[in-house]
C-alpha cells in the first residue's frame, strides 16, 4: 500500500481518538525525554557521578518496557481495537524481552556507526518492526523478534525511510509553534508506522500462504 494511503487510514483511525492519543504520547515522551534530559543535565553539571549514573541507568531500563507499551497502544489504535491509556505501561509484563531488545538494538546500531551513518541508519531500519513484533508475540526471544523484524524489512527499508521523510515538512512547521504542533504529529507518526507494519506483515502472510498452497 503507498504510504500516502496508510497516513490516510492512520489519521482516520486517530479519528475521535485525537485526545487519548496525544495524552498518551504525552507522557511517554515526558518519561522518555525527562529521563535523557536528567541525565544530561547531571553529567554536564556534576560530571560522572552518582545521580548522572542513575539516571542513564534508569533511562536503558526503563526505555524498552516503555517503548513496548506504546507499541501496544499504537497498534490497537491502528487496528481500530480498544485502545487505554493503561496499555503504555504494559511492557513491563514482559519486560526482560523488552530490555534485552531495547539494548540489543542500541548496540547493533551503535557497532554498524562505527563503521559509517549510513549503514547504522540502515541497521536502525531495519529493526523498526521488533517491538511491533513482540507486542504481536509476547513469547518471541529476544533474537528471533530482531531477525523477524530484518526479514520483515527486507525490500521495504526505502519505502519505510520515505514515509518518514513525508513527516520532515510536519516536523518543520511544528518548530514555528513552539513545538505545540508536536503533540499532533507524534501520534500521527506513530500510528502510521504501526499501520505500515501491518501492511507488510498482511502482505507477508499472504505471500507465504500462497507459496505453501503450490
Amino acid at each position: 500500500m503507498e504510504n500516502v494511503a496508510l497516513m490516510r487510514m492512520a489519521k482516520e483511525s486517530l479519528r475521535d481518538k485525537w485526545g487519548l492519543a496525544i495524552g498518551t504520547f504525552l507522557v511517554y515522551t515526558l518519561i522518555i525525554n525527562g529521563l535523557q534530559f536528567n541525565y544530561s543535565f547531571y553529567s554536564n553539571m556534576f560530571g560522572t557521578n552518582m545521580l548522572a549514573s542513575t539516571g542513564g541507568l534508569l533511562s536503558l531500563i526503563l526505555g524498552g518496557p516503555m517503548t513496548l507499551g506504546i507499541s501496544y497502544f499504537a497498534l490497537a489504535i491502528s487496528r481500530n481495537e480498544e485502545a487505554r491509556f493503561e496499555q503504555l505501561f504494559k511492557g513491563f509484563n514482559n519486560f526482560g524481552t523488552a530490555l534485552g531488545a531495547y539494548l540489543l538494538m542500541a548496540i547493533f546500531v551503535i557497532l554498524w556507526m562505527l563503521l559509517l551513518i549510513i549503514p547504522g541508519i540502515i541497521a536502525a531500519i531495519s529493526y523498526a518492526m521488533t517491538f511491533y513484533i513482540i507486542a504481536d508475540e509476547p513469547s518471541i526471544s529476544i533474537m528471533d523478534a530482531i531477525d523477524k523484524s530484518k526479514k520483515m524489512m527486507y525490500g521495504y527499508k526505502w519505502k519505510f525511510f520515505c514515509l518518514n521523510l513525508r513527516f520532515l515538512g510536519w516536523a518543520i512547521l511544528c518548530l514555528f509553534t513552539l513545538g505545540i504542533g508536536f503533540l499532533w504529529l507524534i501520534p500521527y507518526m506513530e500510528i502510521s508506522f504501526a499501520k505500515f507494519y501491518d501492511d507488510i506483515k498482511g502482505s507477508q502472510e499472504a505471500e507465504e500462504a500462497v507459496a505453501a498452497e503450490m
